[in-house]
């Protein structure tokens, strides 16, 4: 799959767009820009001839867990034999073809996303699994697109400053459950989290299928540090994954594929040979004593998560606050919950923008109620510093970028990066250099 031309046009024609929305006064953009991406939409959508109303398209919703979902659904239907499409925050995939997303946009433009439905379609894939996001329903990039299903997995703050208010980041969401409910396609089908307070909102759309599922499907379940045991349909199934929030995850996935007929022993293979994916609790590993992980954890109630599966581990938790000059009503919970949850903080820089770096991180200070932290804004240097203070038993855990692959700066500059080869190179260093220590005091 030709990715990276697309990539590039994408990334210059975002770059444009920054530079005029720079020029235009500001409220004359926003009155212009409805009408211009809903414009851009039928566009696309014409250009590539629709179509998605010829593909069977599964989109998934929500503040977290969108990615492993997609990742999930693809795999239990790969495993029973289907050809799928998936358009994500980590990847693009048609069939056997994959490129990472480097866009730094779940969701693309419209024409990226209709060339994508239109390269699914001659590739004959049976399912297409498309991330979906408030930012991209407000920009209408789902219009157009014919949804056969809906898949809600929670909703929590985030986006606040840009949709103005919880409620319209609720409704913008929302927006996505009534385009399914409008679509021309038969037979539709909601799955959501009904233990989500908004997870009834998503039910009580008019489609044929309504699936609502809850933990207390997966009873009984424990969880461990690197896996989970949990019930499904009566069986017990054996994960690799870790965290009650995976189990949300997978049981979105099985329950899917249930109302797709597909039977228990496929979803309970897929789920057990299913590792994980890259930037979601991702571990590094260098022959330490100690564990790493990489997460892409950036809102307080999913890092409160990722920390909560470590929650008898000594912590030295790598944070940030990734986007500057947005959600900065955040920076104060996420620093109290650090505090809350880890032996040591090294506070560091992540997606300034056009926002000083330092003022984003006193704002996590602000949150800080006891002496445990310390910062270094060159981030490879702070993860460097984690692993070197890190102990026997303890976990180091990086979190906020997981796969993103720029550090983002001003005037939307990009430096490229990835928390996860970072880490390894560190962790390597920081090995050799005990080593070495040791052989010289040896």
């Amino acid at each position: 799959m030709d990715t990276k031309n697309s990539t590039k046009k994408v990334w210059g024609f975002e770059q444009i767009l920054y530079r005029v929305k720079k020029l235009l006064p500001e409220k004359l953009f926003r009155r212009l820009q409805p009408i211009y991406h809903f414009a851009l939409a039928f566009l696309a959508a014409l250009i590539y001839r629709f179509p998605s109303r010829k593909l069977f398209v599964v989109g998934v919703t929500g503040t977290k867990g969108k990615t492993s979902v997609v990742e999930l659904v693809s795999a239990i239907l790969e495993e029973a034999g289907y050809s799928t499409a998936i358009a994500s925050t980590l990847r693009f995939k048609v069939g056997v073809e994959s490129e990472n997303n480097t866009l730094k946009m779940t969701m693309p433009g419209r024409f990226f996303l209709q060339r994508f439905l239109r390269k699914a379609l001659k590739k004959k894939c049976d399912y297409v699994i498309l991330e979906m996001t408030s930012e991209g329903a407000k920009q209408y990039r789902h219009a157009f697109i014919a949804l056969n299903a809906l898949i809600f997995t929670n909703l929590a703050p985030e986006h606040i400053e840009s949709h103005g208010s919880y409620a319209q980041y609720r409704d913008a969401k929302l927006s996505i459950a009534h385009a399914l409910e409008s679509s021309h396609k038969k037979n539709k089908t909601i799955v959501a989290n009904k233990d989500d307070k908004e997870g009834a909102a998503f039910l009580n759309i008019a489609v044929s299928s309504k699936c609502a599922y809850r933990l207390h499907d997966a009873e009984p379940y424990s969880l461990f540090k690197d896996k989970t045991d949990f019930t499904w349909n009566g069986v017990s199934v054996h994960s690799p994954l870790s965290g009650a929030f995976n189990i949300y995850n997978m049981l979105a996935a099985a329950f899917f594929a249930k109302s797709r007929g597909i039977n228990d022993a496929i979803i309970r293979r897929a789920l057990e040979t299913f590792r994980g994916i890259p930037g979601r609790m991702q571990k590094i590993n260098a022959g330490q004593d100690f564990t790493v992980i990489v997460d892409y954890a950036h809102t307080p109630d999913s890092l409160e998560k990722v920390y909560d599966v470590f929650q008898m581990t000594q912590k030295i938790c790598v944070l940030g606050s990734t986007g500057g000059g947005r959600d900065k009503w955040k920076r104060k919970e996420m620093g109290a919950i650090a505090s809350k949850y880890c032996s040591k903080i090294i506070l560091t820089d992540e997606d300034p923008y056009d926002e000083d770096p330092k003022e984003i991180v006193n704002g996590l200070i602000e949150g800080i109620s006891r002496p445990i932290y310390t910062v270094i804004m060159d981030r490879r240097a702070a993860i460097h510093a984690a692993f070197k203070g890190a102990k026997t038993g303890d976990a180091v855990l990086i979190t906020g970028k997981g796969t993103d692959p720029y550090i983002m700066g001003p005037e939307n500059s990009k430096i490229p990066w990835s928390d996860a080869l970072v880490a390894q190179e560190e962790l390597e260093k920081v090995l050799l250099e005990k080593q070495t220590k040791n052989e010289y005091h040896g």
